[in-house]
Parts: structure tokens; C-alpha cells; sequence
């Protein structure tokens, strides 16, 4: 019996789930209010017999024991299972040496930070050094009660009095090295990274400090900020700032708001908008996003009102590699948000801010007024359409033809064939020209993109092994990486789903995808390589013989054929089995007199239009 089986057999899921939030028998079955997004009547119910759950509102999600706690906690697999394996008294393998070393390090490491952050923590405080520092914090309006929650700390000016200390403290100068807290001389020796600055620890998601933000406290110096290097623990491509305080919040509103700086978010926390973190850099990345994926896929971005903070903001965010167009370089580039939008299943708006104001300045003079605006949020296109609108001369035909043209693209990037052709009509009612023109142009588009698929005579038409079709996908995925977004985008022309972990419902077997997916969407270079570093020793064995070849001569269109089948043969049989659940719950509920019968069945249709198209495009395979 693998370990996870062991974990499964000896803990329960309903006592498990409990111990997160409230549960009520209900006939066979437990409900309650769905912890994943918010609502009023339970929708949220727990199978004791088959171990698993399902939400039947908004989020659609389900799962078993890991599903639930890795949702819950925001883990990974690693984590989720080291910890119920802990709370089930089950041993994990034994790492190897090398993964000891590694861990080891990396502890190390953490602890030289936490005892760095303390160390400016303290200054802050009590040493004379830092009283312009105290000055600054104390204008900006950030009370005792914020400085303690960001550990906010203080460096003192020289060139190696932190050094010092944390040598004192039986660190070595390596070590300090690389967790980005000295710079090597080129003439030899090290030196302080930061000195005579407002130190912001940066914790991971977890909270623990992973690297800092130094703010100058020079009104002429430069940089303002300086941020900690890339190290073994600090990625700010993958980090958001604040979302170990955020992130309750965040899961309970089921919303978060992304803002650009440090001190926007200490406003947000102290004012009590809890649920907003920050991105690191210039550039909001899909690893950031696929962090919040975990908590809400309701997203604000809170921008700077001038030009170049628009910018700033949208900069760098890209569309999936399929749909990259050599000539789409646009000033703003929403188009990428569209097309997180649509891969991660995320509704993102976009807040604008009054002139002159940063949300840092809104939050200390008017914090009512930021509830006003991040409820009057727009959708990304939208707030495409009212950039290129701004100034527009009414009667310059050319220049409505050009902002057609610019969005066309854009629009083109929106999964949803109804929201596609519910902008066109918006876009042709702000520009006041004929709606059919825009669909006209948008539909002819679609059309000659669409590219031919080769036909597949019906002798290959051979289907998955029926043993175990999951696997069979899975293997197939991990050997051929590039039919994850060709699969993916079959999916959505047929109005469907693009593949995703709910597809596996094997609980290594969604572990060891989710794990492979964000990898290759975060463009690693070994995404196997790292795949095994990042799976627990358990897993290693059942990876090796998925990435075992079969011997197969098939052509990559073949291939894609079949496992899309298989796919959707996976789909049919789940779509099922919740319809038959929801089946139950609706007669459970008739007999007990339970207003709830009427929603099931409105529940229990939307569920059975999915299997419908599901079967239409299994029928047409």
C-alpha cells in the first residue's frame, strides 16, 4: 500500500474537512458554505462513502483529502502530503542525501533571514541611528500595530555592520551571499547590499521572509527602492508581496486586489481591505497569478492613474505562446490578462485611480472611496476600450477603423464565444458604427486562423487503453509537452474546458500534472528534470513508468486525437457521476422538505449541458 493510500485509509475525511469549517449532516452527506468562493445557501457537500467532495455553486471544484488541504492551505502536493502523512502517523521514504543537503540549506537559509529581519526590526526601534527612519514611517501614517505585522526594521549606515553581526551570529559570509544580503567586491571582499535604509522583510506564502525591500530614506536617493537579488529561496517573478497576510482574506472574499508597492499594501492591511498583495517588478507574471488561482480567481488591478503606471503595470504580460502574434505589440497589452483570463477559468478587472492618487493615498485620506472603486472595477477590455477612446475625435472614420483593428486581436483572445460577441456589439455602440461590421470582421478573422487538421483515416483510429485511461493521458502529456496547448485549444473551440487538474481525478496523478503544468507554463527549461526534484520520493516510481515510451510510431495529430478522446471519455464519466450525485441530493432534499430541491435542479441542468457537449464532441471523434 503506497503512502498515500495509507493516508487516505487512516484519516477521515469528514473529521479532516471539520477542522476547516462547519459541517451539517444532511441525509448520507455533509454540507456546508463552500470555504472557495463566497455564498449564501451551502453548496459545498463532503461523500463520507466515497471520501470525496464537491461544490455544486460558483467554483465547481472537487477532490479528495489532498485536493481539499492543498485548496485550503494553498500547498503544494509535497507539502499536503508531508503534512496529513505527519497527522496520520504514516513515514514518508526517506529523502536522499542530496535532498537532505538541499533542505538543509535551505533552512539554513531561512533562519539567516528571519534572524536578519529581527536585527533590523530591532534598529528600527531602539537604535538612535534610526530616527529619521521612525520619522518617515510615522508620516506615512503606518501605526505600531503595522510595523509589528511587516516586521518593518532599519539598516545602518556603513559597509559591513550587518555583516558583523550575523557573522557574530555563526553565519558564514557565503551564506549571506546567497541569500542576497551581501554584493561581492570586484576587487575582492563583500560589503553590505543594504545600508541606511527602511527595510521591508518579503515573505513567501507562508510567511517566511524570503528576501527584503529597502526603501531610501534620502529624498534624492537613488534607487528609491532596492530590492533583494534572485537567490535559492527569493524569485520575484513567483513572489506577491503581502499574501501571507492576504490570504484568508482573500479565500473568504473571494477576490483579491493587486496593487504595485509596498507601502500600498500596508495601507490596505492597516485601513482593513485585507485581500490585497503586491507584484513583484514591473510586470504581473502567470506564476503570480497561478498563486492567487489557488485562493480566488476574482482579480483587481489597482493601477496608477498616469500613463506611464498603466504601463508599468500591463508591461510584459504575455498571451499563451499558441496565440503570439509577431505584429500584436500595442502601447497596453491586455490581450495577455485575456488570455490568463481563459486558461485559468479568472475574471480580472482593472481599477483606475483618481488623478494624483496612488492607492497608498487614497487609503490614508478616503478609504470608503477605494470600496466605491473596486466595486466599479471594469473587465480588461473594457478599460482597453476606454484607453483607446480617450481623445478620440468622433468624426475621424480612420481612427475608429484602427482601434477596431487593435482590438480585434484582443477579442479574439476571449475563450467565451458569448462575452467575444457581446464586446463587439460594445465596441460598435462606442464608436457608433454598424455592430454587423465589427462581428463581420470579428467571425471572418476566427475563421482564417482556423487551421486545417490533417485527416486521420478510421484503421487509426484505435482508443486509449481502457485499463487506465488516466494514466494513458497523462503519460502521453508528459512525453509529448507541446500537446498540452494543442488539446487545450481543440477544448475551447468545441466550448469546452482547457485541460486541467480536475481532469485527473487520481491523486498522483493530478499532483505530478498540476506540478508539470505550472512548470512548463513558467517556461523551465527541464520541467522533468525539475519535476522530480520537486515530487516527493514516493512519487519518483510511478513517474518513471509514465515517462516510460511506448512503442508507438504514431504521428503527433494522432496522438492528439486520442488522448482527446480519452479526455473526454473522463469528462462524460465524472459529468455523469455528479449528475447522478446531484440526482440524490435533489431526492435527499424533497423528502426532508428542503427548499434546496428547486437549486439542485437548476444545478443538475447546468451540469447536464456540459455533459451534452461533452458527448457531441466525443460522438464527433
Amino acid at each position: 500500500m503506497s503512502v498515500i493510500e495509507q493516508v487516505k485509509e487512516r484519516l477521515d475525511l469528514v473529521e479532516v474537512i471539520s477542522s476547516y469549517i462547519p459541517l451539517k449532516k444532511s441525509g448520507r452527506n455533509y454540507k456546508a458554505l463552500c470555504p472557495f468562493h463566497s455564498e449564501k445557501t451551502p453548496s459545498f457537500v463532503v461523500f463520507p462513502e466515497s471520501q470525496h467532495w464537491h461544490c455544486f455553486g460558483a467554483c465547481s471544484e472537487g477532490g479528495d483529502i489532498f485536493s481539499f488541504v492543498m485548496k485550503q492551505e494553498g500547498w503544494d502536493f509535497r507539502t499536503a502530503l508531508k503534512e496529513l502523512a505527519q497527522r496520520a502517523g504514516v513515514e514518508l521514504r526517506p529523502r536522499t542525501p542530496e535532498q537532505v543537503e538541499a533542505e538543509e540549506k535551505a533552512d539554513r537559509l531561512r533562519a539567516l533571514l528571519a534572524k536578519a529581519a529581527q536585527y533590523y526590526n530591532h534598529l528600527l526601534l531602539h537604535a538612535p541611528e534610526a530616527e529619521a527612519a521612525r520619522a518617515y514611517v510615522a508620516g506615512r501614517g503606518l501605526g505600531a500595530e503595522t510595523v509589528e505585522s511587516f516586521l518593518l526594521g532599519y539598516s545602518l549606515p556603513g559597509w559591513d555592520r550587518t555583516r558583523d553581526y550575523l557573522t557574530e551570529q555563526e553565519y558564514t559570509v557565503e551564506e549571506l551571499l546567497q541569500a542576497g544580503l551581501l554584493v561581492e567586491r570586484d576587487s575582492g571582499g563583500t560589503y553590505d547590499r543594504f545600508r541606511e535604509r527602511l527595510m521591508i522583510p518579503i515573505r513567501d506564502a507562508q510567511g517566511r521572509v524570503i528576501g527584503f525591500g529597502a526603501r531610501t530614506l534620502d529624498p534624492e536617493g537613488v534607487p528609491k527602492y532596492l530590492n533583494s537579488p534572485q537567490t535559492p529561496l527569493f524569485d520575484k517573478s513567483r513572489t506577491l508581496f503581502g499574501l501571507d497576510l492576504a490570504r484568508k482574506a482573500i479565500r473568504r472574499e473571494d477576490q483579491v486586489v493587486i496593487v504595485e508597492g509596498y507601502m500600498d499594501v500596508m495601507q490596505a492591511q492597516q485601513a482593513g481591505f485585507a485581500n490585497v498583495v503586491a507584484q513583484m517588478g514591473t510586470a504581473l507574471t502567470e506564476a503570480q497569478l497561478r498563486q492567487l488561482e489557488r485562493y480566488t480567481k476574482r482579480l483587481v488591478l489597482a493601477l496608477d492613474p498616469d500613463a506611464a503606471g498603466v504601463q508599468a503595470t500591463l508591461r510584459g504580460v504575455q498571451v499563451a505562446r499558441e496565440a503570439l502574434e509577431q505584429e500584436w505589440e500595442p502601447v497596453f497589452n491586455p490581450r495577455g490578462l485575456v488570455g490568463y483570463e481563459g486558461r485559468l477559468g479568472a475574471e480580472i478587472r482593472v481599477l483606475r485611480l483618481p488623478r494624483g492618487q496612488d492607492p497608498d493615498d487614497l487609503l490614508r485620506q478616503d478609504p470608503q472611496r477605494w470600496s466605491v472603486l473596486v466595486a466599479q472595477a471594469v473587465p480588461v477590455v473594457d478599460f482597453y476600450l476606454q484607453i483607446l477612446m480617450e481623445g478620440l475625435d468622433p468624426e475621424d472614420t480612420k481612427a475608429k477603423a484602427n482601434i477596431v483593428d487593435t482590438l480585434l486581436p484582443v477579442l479574439r483572445a476571449v475563450a467565451n464565444p458569448v462575452e467575444r460577441e457581446d464586446y463587439a456589439q460594445k465596441i460598435a455602440r462606442a464608436l457608433r458604427i454598424d455592430a454587423r461590421a465589427v462581428l463581420s470582421r470579428l467571425r471572418g478573422g476566427a475563421h482564417q486562423r482556423a487551421r486545417p487538421r490533417p485527416g486521420i483515416p478510421d484503421k487509426t483510429r484505435d482508443q486509449a487503453p481502457k485499463s487506465d485511461v488516466e494514466s494513458y493521458c497523462l503519460s502521453a502529456l508528459l512525453q509529448r509537452p507541446t500537446l498540452l496547448s494543442q488539446i487545450s485549444a481543440e477544448l475551447a473551440e468545441n466550448h469546452l474546458e482547457p485541460l486541467r487538474r480536475q481532469d485527473f481525478q487520481n491523486t498522483v496523478n493530478r499532483a505530478i500534472f498540476e506540478t508539470w503544468a505550472t512548470l512548463l507554463e513558467n517556461g523551465r527549461p527541464n520541467p522533468i528534470e525539475e519535476l522530480h526534484a520537486q515530487l516527493p520520493a514516493d512519487l519518483h516510481a510511478r513517474l518513471e513508468k509514465l515517462l516510460t515510451p511506448e512503442q508507438s510510431d504514431l504521428a503527433d495529430e494522432q496522438v492528439i486525437r486520442h488522448v482527446t478522446r480519452a479526455l473526454l471519455q473522463l469528462r462524460e464519466r465524472q459529468l455523469k457521476q455528479l449528475v447522478q450525485e446531484l440526482r440524490f441530493l435533489r431526492a435527499e432534499s424533497q423528502e426532508m422538505g428542503n427548499v434546496r430541491a428547486e437549486q439542485y435542479d437548476q444545478t443538475q441542468l447546468a451540469y447536464t449541458k456540459k455533459l451534452l457537449q461533452t458527448q457531441k464532441m466525443l460522438a464527433q471523434r
